[in-house]
């Protein structure tokens, strides 16, 4: 038996020998183990002679069923040919049969259908005949069931009787005429009642009838009239009428030949009957009176007939359903769309107008105009190429004029126009209509809002010699700067989609760069200005606070202070208005600032420690005072501006340092590179300078 390892069945044979199963024991007995195995040996040759035999018997009965196998599949080979014969002498007699019996056919259809078209002639001129007599005998003309086969009659008859010349048979054209129209009439009065009784297959044979009938329309406009009753009875008529055509589509195949004519005349008739009269409704109501409203209406219900026009190109309504819904649209809208960029414009423009008025009533603020013209023109190239205020200088109390809520107001307004210009305008029209929008947007948010604060902001910068100034523009920047980024975006997100692929997109381009530069010629100038005064007020506290005594005091071994009370002063002022730069700006703009700020207070500084002479306690102080300048200088992060100060911590130690050592301390690092007339002009600083040992080591 599988599987059989030869190993495995010694080892067993030799455990169930006695004395077979111990090697090397008492027990063990070579001898009988070795009678077992011969004995076990015979017993398999046996065992395979008799399976060998048995091998051969079943060899030799398969090979006497495959020749009889093979004997009976000749046989049926044979017989299958026979058959075959059989069948394409059957095929060829049953064609022959079929060609016969096609030949018979035709020639049978030859006579029958003469025959049929007299017969059904036969047919028609007795029926002609009770029309020319006057009396309608036949059955299918008095019983109102078979009102189907009539109608047949009748229409041909009506055919017939339209060859017919008038002046012989004028009377019996007219009863014929009067026939044809009053069955017409009970076909439509049947189709009515069924369709209220929602019989589908009986609308459906009278459809069929009636399509020969020259009030099939009338049939389809019946209806289309019946659908329609009882589906718009809730406020939401575009959502009623998505699911009038929805139930309608489904059904109009199963009654009509032609489904797709009769369902885009039941759209065409909702659009205009249901829509227009419901758009005329909606707009006429606050077209003259609230042009805001009249626009927030038209684009509402300009976006719901396109939905629904949208869900209606599902449906089968023929080859162009595109166009087809775009003219049932613009057959709505084409009086309201014509002129909409001029509602629009007009909108924006007094809608911005009372955005602007209302925050300047807000701050009691009657606004100024900025002039324009000749004078003008003549005072902003002078105050551009001097930076002096032309004028007189304007107390602002702190106000900037700028108002985020006013931005996005303006913005919001915007916003939505140009939307609404992305829907209602023609593809054509649509960047032109989008640059008018963006050209209001420009009119009062950048000139009539942001610029006019930038001039009241310039015309508030106090003079540089004013005592206790109060500086606003930098607020006037951060508001300003905030505003940029909003009128940047939206110029991204709305109106750069409108314009992208057209010749407008160079000229909005062109136009926003224009008013940006602008802006920033007004931004810089007072920027610089403004840092005047910074350095001015600075003057102011330095000549307020410092003392001739402060360097050179009377007793050189009494001093106790670390540095003088201006420096002090000077230091808390100049962190202030670090710090006030890095609050109203961003980005590089802040270290530019910061640099000319720093660059301006270091030459103050200077300037204001070459007026006073220094003793040599006076000297330490100085260097005190320029330390603290210099940590003051670290708050910039501007390295040029610490560079600045260190070199003057250098200059300063010029003022202590023993004669003997001043070479070796002008030959210095931080002093190599200096004008010599800068190192005397700080060693003559020195009370000391006089004397001939000192002028001689310098010298």
């Amino acid at each position: 038996q599988e599987p059989f390892v030869a190993d495995e069945y010694i080892e067993r044979l030799a455990w169930r020998t006695p004395g077979g199963g111990s090697r090397g024991g008492e027990a063990f007995d070579p001898k009988r183990l070795l009678e077992e195995f011969v004995n076990h040996i015979q017993e398999l040759q046996v065992m395979d002679e008799r399976i060998q035999r048995k091998v051969e018997k079943l060899e030799q009965q398969c090979q006497k069923e495959a020749k009889e196998f093979a004997k009976k599949v000749q046989e049926l080979q044979k017989s299958n040919q026979v058959a075959f014969q059989h069948f394409q002498e059957l095929d060829e007699h049953i064609s022959y049969v079929a060609t016969k019996v096609c030949h018979l056919g035709d020639q049978l259809e030859g006579v029958n259908t003469p025959r049929q078209r007299a017969v059904e002639a036969q047919k028609l001129m007795k029926y002609f005949n009770e029309f020319l007599d006057g009396e309608l005998k036949s059955d299918v003309f008095t019983n109102s069931e078979k009102i189907k086969e009539a109608a047949d009659i009748i229409q041909k008859l009506h055919l017939i009787a339209q060859e017919l010349p008038f002046d012989r048979f004028s009377e019996v054209k007219s009863k014929i005429a009067s026939k044809y129209h009053d069955l017409e009439c009970q076909l439509i009065q049947e189709f009515t009642s069924a369709q209220r009784r929602g019989e589908i297959s009986r609308m459906r044979e009278v459809a069929a009838v009636l399509l020969h009938f020259k009030g099939y329309s009338h049939c389809v406009d019946v209806y289309i009239k019946q659908c329609q009753e009882g589906a718009f009875l809730r406020n939401d008529v575009f959502e009623d009428a998505a699911i009038l055509c929805q139930r309608v589509n489904k059904q109009v195949g199963e009654i009509f030949s032609n489904p797709e004519t009769v369902l885009a005349k039941l759209i065409q008739n909702i659009f205009e009957v249901k829509l227009q009269s419901y758009v005329k409704d909606q707009l006429e109501e606050h077209r003259k009176s609230d042009a805001e409203q009249y626009l927030k209406n038209l684009y509402d219900l300009y976006t719901r007939t396109a939905n629904l026009s949208s869900k209606l190109m599902e449906f089968n309504l023929g080859t162009d359903k595109q166009t087809f819904l775009s003219k049932l649209i613009k057959a709505i809208f084409i009086s309201y769309l014509e002129n909409y960029i001029e509602v629009e414009i007009g909108y924006l423009k007094s809608r911005s107008a009372m955005i602007l008025q209302r925050y300047y009533d807000s701050k009691n603020h009657q606004k100024r105009s900025i002039g324009t013209g000749g004078i003008q023109d003549l005072k902003e190239r002078l105050r551009q190429r001097t930076n002096l205020p032309l004028g007189p200088s304007i107390d602002t109390h702190g106000e900037t004029f700028l108002s985020q809520e006013v931005v996005v107001n303006l913005l919001q307004e915007t916003k939505q126009a140009f939307e609404r210009c992305h829907r209602l305008s023609d593809p054509s029209d649509l960047p032109k209509n989008a640059f008018r929008i963006f050209s209001m947007l420009v009119e009062f948010l950048c000139t009539e809002h942001i610029d006019y604060a930038l001039e009241t902001g310039l015309a508030g910068i106090p003079s540089s010699d004013s005592k206790n100034a109060n500086l606003y523009f930098l607020d006037v920047v951060h508001q300003a700067n905030t505003i940029f980024h909003l009128f940047d975006k939206q110029f991204n997100d709305h109106l750069m989609p409108l314009i992208s692929s057209s010749p407008k997109l160079s000229e909005c381009l062109q136009k926003k760069k224009d008013i940006i530069e602008q802006m920033e010629v007004k931004l810089d100038m007072g920027i610089d200005r403004t840092l005047n005064c910074m350095i001015g007020q600075m003057k102011h506290i330095l000549a307020a606070e410092q003392k001739k005594t402060d360097f050179k005091p009377e007793d050189e071994n009494n001093v106790l202070i670390q540095y003088t009370n201006a420096c002090v002063k000077v230091c808390g002022y100049v962190r202030k208005q670090v710090e006030k730069i890095r609050n109203s700006m961003d980005g590089k703009n802040v270290d530019t600032v910061l640099m000319e700020l720093g660059v301006r207070f270091h030459r103050l500084i200077y300037e204001h420690l070459q007026q006073y002479s220094y003793s040599c306690m006076g000297g330490m102080l100085a260097i005190c005072d320029v330390a603290e300048y210099r940590k003051c200088a670290k708050d910039f992060k501007i390295a040029l501006v610490l560079q600045l100060f260190d070199t003057l911590h250098a200059l300063c130690n010029l003022l202590v340092v023993a004669p003997d050592n001043l070479k070796q301390v002008c030959s210095g690092e931080q002093l190599a590179n200096l004008d010599k007339n800068i190192l005397h002009s700080f060693v003559q600083l020195r009370v000391d300078y006089r004397s001939a040992r000192l002028a001689r080591h310098f010298s």
